[in-house]
């Protein structure tokens, strides 16, 4: 019976030759749809079953938008301090530190400056990894330096929302950013120079009140959750059941809070000819 029962005791395997299925090997959206990894990866983190956009983060974003990946990062090493020494489940210096060690970044947004389909650009986009793409003093900071040489050097703008609003650790620090952030685009308008917003799942609070809808033109991903308070926090204030869809980039669309939709596929052509016909320049193919 030794083909059912095991006669030899302390057999071990090494880890190195175990047969067990990598992570990460599949995808499962949230309709259900199985989709192949690298396939996903292929197709720009968009399911091709049911064309879920998962999300992704400023370096994939990069990738998509700036010609062969190349740009220059600008105050790449500027990190949040902790002037109010705040402390929840843990203190909000040891939370950056544990943060920037998981995720590799420096704080919650990146700016890049190259070229896309051949003309330059500055881009600001945000990582929803880094404590849920809160906006402290350092992304207000960075976006404002971003709008600078922007007008500096005659370039558009494009900020890539994907945020949960002010960072609560930085309370009003936090907060200030609101008006910053809108004044510095008050002069970017003066100077005439394109804004677009791309607001991506999920764009909500301070954000969505500020820059994120101020965009000469606003554009979401299909299907991103935009708004000021999450849908459980208006329904349980408002006492009414919300309608379908609510608070959805297709339901904002159709109240005219966005001008356009525009899957992730397409976003280079789309941001690109949105500049040529603000800047009346001739329409890049």
């Amino acid at each position: 019976m030794a083909w059912f029962k095991r006669q030899e005791k302390g057999i071990t395997t090494a880890t190195e030759d175990k047969m067990d299925v990598p992570k990460g090997l599949w995808y499962k959206s949230p309709t259900g749809k199985i989709i192949d990894a690298d396939e996903l990866a292929r197709n720009l983190f968009v399911s091709p079953e049911d064309d879920f956009h998962v999300r992704i983060g400023s370096a994939t974003y990069f990738e998509i938008l700036f010609d062969n990946n190349e740009f220059v990062e600008l105050d790449k090493n500027m990190t949040s301090k902790d002037p109010l020494h705040f402390v929840d489940t843990k203190k909000y210096a040891e939370r950056l530190k544990d943060v920037m060690e998981k995720t590799h970044l420096k704080d919650a947004v990146r700016t890049g400056v190259g070229k896309s389909k051949g003309r330059e650009l500055v881009i600001c986009c945000m990582d929803f990894a880094f404590i849920g793409g809160s906006m402290g003093a350092v992304v207000g900071e960075k976006i404002a330096r971003g709008i600078d040489h922007a007008i500096k050097n005659k370039l558009p703008f494009v900020m890539i929302s994907k945020s949960g609003g002010a960072r609560m650790m930085e309370a009003a620090y936090s907060l200030m950013q609101l008006a910053k952030t809108s004044v510095k685009l008050a002069q970017l308008a003066e100077a005439k120079l394109p804004y677009i917003s791309l607001c991506t799942d999920p764009t909500t609070g301070g954000t969505t009140a500020s820059y994120a809808m101020l965009g000469d033109i606003n554009i979401s991903e299909p299907g991103a959750l935009i708004g000021f308070a999450g849908p459980r926090v208006v329904r349980d204030t408002t006492g009414k059941d919300l309608p379908e869809g609510f608070q959805t980039a297709e339901f904002l669309l159709e109240h005219g809070f966005l001008d356009f939709i525009t899957p992730r596929k397409e976003l280079k052509d789309k941001i690109n000819l949105y500049i040529d016909l603000i800047q009346n320049n001739d329409i890049r193919k």
